[in-house]
């Protein structure tokens, strides 16, 4: 979608630092995005500006006020982004810290016994918080399986596990290793079918980069971001959670605010630079609608970085140019199969007789940065049931080019050939 608007892509690479360029490395094509993405420059830039601020919020003075009313816009345009219309947005250490939290309140604070639902798809920061609070709390922990063909996990597979007594459900909404998409709505409406007090939180740290989010729509109590992954910094995760859960006993000061679910005082810049992310969507979906509706525009920017990011993967999957694609070499592998709707700028892949990790640093050599997984704690969940050790995890974002595709086709070109 970004080739009918000639120069767009070209100003949307301008916004980000490094673009091309590792400052240690030099020349760089970055498809290593689900490991964290680039950082707009604008963050840089306001992340700095708060830093130097000595000033603390709730302070009455001009300085701490301005603080103060940073905080409250971020949340504002946080809420917006996510298109929740009500409950709360805050931020923590991590996205990982922050799932670990809203886990760990719904396991320990919904009534006895039960089950806590998860599956097999998803990150071990959900996954692990659920099955170390079900333990604490004398809960059951259930886990789907997920769909090893698809790389996903539909509400078919969630439908036969759950049962009245579920009293906490987990969801990935994207998978870092096969970059598969999930169906969030159909799920949490299985669930509910069945549990309608079930306390559902998802996982949204994958997904958050793609657009399209709609908390409106998917009935849900709990989401977490990682910011960093989504066109920001480290240092903070943001999480949103709905009113019911927002109200459970939770980790507060006590004679606090009620309703407060951070501890201790936060970094305005971290806020700050949240409301950069969402000013830079509203900025893309101008692009592509003449709403003067800002959640319009961040509607129609998710759409319309959903289309280039498939064009991206389908040029990388099928070829470009006269370049073939990862589909027409027989030694290729592709997780989650070539043809897959559910994918999200991600294509997990290893060639025949080479190792993955000595494919990304041949990648690297070329100047392409690429990631591998392994079989480990992280996603042993996804490829132990493919039987393999490793993949090689190439992922892109919206600011990737189909010229940076052509150069890693040409790349496996080179490495197939020599192999």
């Amino acid at each position: 979608m970004f080739q009918s608007k000639p120069g767009l892509l070209d100003q949307i690479r301008d916004r980000f630092a490094f673009i091309d360029t590792c400052p240690e490395q030099g020349p760089r094509i970055f498809f290593e995005n689900a490991g964290g993405a680039l950082t707009l420059k604008s963050v840089v830039d306001v992340s700095t500006r708060y830093a130097a601020i000595p000033d603390n919020q709730g302070r009455s003075n001009s300085g701490s006020k301005a603080l103060v009313a940073a905080i409250d816009q971020a949340k504002a345009d946080a809420m917006t982004f996510l298109n929740a219309g009500s409950g709360q947005v805050f931020v923590g250490e991590s996205g990982t810290e922050l799932l670990f939290r809203l886990i760990s309140n719904a396991v320990l604070e919904t009534p006895a016994g039960g089950q806590v639902l998860g599956s097999t798809l998803e990150h071990p920061a959900s996954r692990s918080a659920a099955q170390r609070w079900a333990k604490v709390a004398n809960k059951q922990y259930v886990a789907v399986s997920h769909n090893d063909q698809t790389g996903s996990v539909t509400a078919r597979d969630y439908a036969p596990h759950v049962t009245p007594d579920t009293r906490v459900a987990t969801i990935i909404h994207t998978s870092p290793v096969t970059g598969m998409g999930v169906d969030i709505a159909s799920i949490v409406k299985t669930i509910r079918a069945v549990a309608p007090d079930c306390l559902i939180i998802v996982d949204g740290i994958q997904h958050a980069a793609h657009g399209g989010l709609d908390i409106d729509h998917y009935d849900i109590d709990g989401y977490a971001i990682s910011p960093y992954k989504v066109f920001s910094r480290h240092g903070y995760g943001m999480a949103w959670i709905s009113d019911r859960l927002s109200k459970l006993p939770h980790d507060s000061l006590i004679g606090g605010p009620e309703g407060n679910w951070e501890l201790g005082t936060r970094d305005t810049g971290a806020y700050a630079t949240f409301s950069e992310v969402v000013e830079y969507f509203d900025w893309v979906g101008s692009h592509f609608t003449s709403s003067d509706d800002k959640r319009a525009r961040i509607v129609a920017a998710g759409e319309a970085i959903h289309a280039h990011e498939k064009s991206l993967t389908d040029a990388m999957l099928h070829g470009t140019g006269n370049m073939k694609g990862l589909a027409d070499y027989d030694e290729v592998t592709v997780i989650g199969g070539i043809d897959n709707p559910q994918r999200e700028g991600l294509v997990a892949m290893n060639i025949d007789a080479i190792d993955a990790e000595s494919l990304v640093q041949q990648l690297n050599e070329r100047g392409i940065r690429v990631h591998v997984r392994k079989a480990d704690h992280y996603s042993r969940n996804i490829l132990d049931p493919l039987g393999l050790p490793a993949c090689v995890r190439v992922s892109m974002c919206h600011y990737n080019s189909h010229a940076e595709v052509e150069r890693f086709l040409e790349a496996i070109r080179d490495i197939t050939a020599a192999r």
